[in-house]
């Protein structure tokens, strides 16, 4: 075991030091953008006014024949592409890929001052974090950049989800991990087609009223669990938690539900795939109005946080007090950056 301040030594001579906590920044949304596509790439510059992270994704839903087309037209968007407040991101290729290493070595060479984070596939256990923590520190020092990107976990696999609390504790250079639904599904040997959200065939059924009677069915949510584990692990080792992706975008209303579940358990934010899910991932990851006005009078009645009040009819003490500055603060950081929010909040 490492001795206590020895995870915050740079793993190379010459690499950035790592983050003693994470950057302060709003991660509602993380878009999807496939670099090789010219005319949706064209587009990232449009849509980093309207999402928080762009991602340049390399693996998945990109053909083997694109790889490398995609690989190039993510540098070229790191170049070129005026993306104002939004973070760049990208989403390599696995590990165990052929495309791995060129992925690493390319971005971090020549957009790597432009890169915040890379999101790794199917992370299994705290060693793959561990390899490419050592991995991306000697190309930072190569390279000479002067701040360390961050990785991302993908949870996809029964392994990974097992081993969830030792990858988030595995590298001060954790930014978070997002939940991936269909591949862990495939990993689960869970008998669903579905990209995310829930089943009609996951459901409990009521009691009968009468022998005979109607019985009421009520769907139930197959990622709770998951989504719990995961919170949890990134929650107790100062790092993000994500919904990944909803594959159904002809259904923006279970959409909505699925990312609120998350939101209400704590996830930071979901992914995008589609630009019909921005606007629902910007509406779900911000705090509602009404909450954010009632976490406020709370806040100003115990100013200390200590003792009892009761405000509207409801005790609220040193826990409510808690959850109330959880609210406002996530408000703050959304009106900082969203002026149509900032006057809905109204922070005097």
């Amino acid at each position: 075991m490492k001795a206590l301040r020895k995870p915050f030594e740079p793993l190379a001579i010459g690499a950035p030091k790592p983050f003693l906590e994470l950057p302060s920044r709003l991660e509602r949304m993380i878009h999807f953008v496939p670099p090789h596509n010219e005319k949706l790439r064209a587009k990232a510059p449009e849509l980093a006014r309207e999402v928080d992270v762009i991602l340049g994704n390399l693996e998945d839903a990109i053909p083997i024949e694109a790889k490398e087309a995609a690989r190039a037209g993510l540098i070229a968007m790191g170049k070129t592409a005026d993306l104002g407040s939004a973070a760049l991101w990208a989403r390599v290729n696995a590990l165990n890929s052929p495309w791995f290493l060129d992925d690493m070595t390319r971005l971090v060479g020549e957009i790597g001052d432009k890169l915040d984070v890379v999101m790794i596939p199917k992370v299994e256990g705290d060693w793959d974090i561990h390899f490419v923590d050592q991995y991306l520190a000697l190309l930072e020092a190569r390279h000479g950049l002067q701040k360390p990107i961050l990785v991302h976990a993908i949870l996809e696999t029964a392994q990974g989800v097992n081993n969830v609390e030792a990858i988030a504790a595995a590298s001060p250079r954790m930014h978070g991990m997002s939940l991936g639904p269909a591949d862990l599904a495939a990993s689960r040997a869970m008998k669903t087609t579905r990209v995310g959200g829930g089943h009609p065939d996951y459901r409990v059924l009521a009691d009968a009223t009468e022998p005979g009677g109607a019985r009421f069915a009520y769907q139930q949510d197959p990622w709770h669990y998951t989504v719990a584990r995961m919170v949890d692990a990134c929650a107790s080792n100062g790092i993000k938690p994500f919904y990944g992706p909803f594959g159904d975008f002809s259904d923006p209303a279970a959409c909505e539900a699925q990312f609120r579940n998350a939101f209400l358990m704590g996830c930071a934010g979901a992914w995008t795939l589609h630009p019909s899910q921005i606007a629902i991932a910007k509406r779900v990851f911000s705090p509602d109005p009404a909450e954010v006005a009632f976490a406020s009078k709370i806040i100003a009645a115990m100013p200390d946080g200590s003792g009892a009040v009761m405000i509207d009819g409801k005790m609220q003490d040193d826990a409510t007090f808690k959850q109330a500055r959880v609210i406002v603060k996530l408000a703050k950081e959304v009106a900082a950056k969203d002026p149509a929010y900032a006057a809905l909040y109204d922070f005097k």
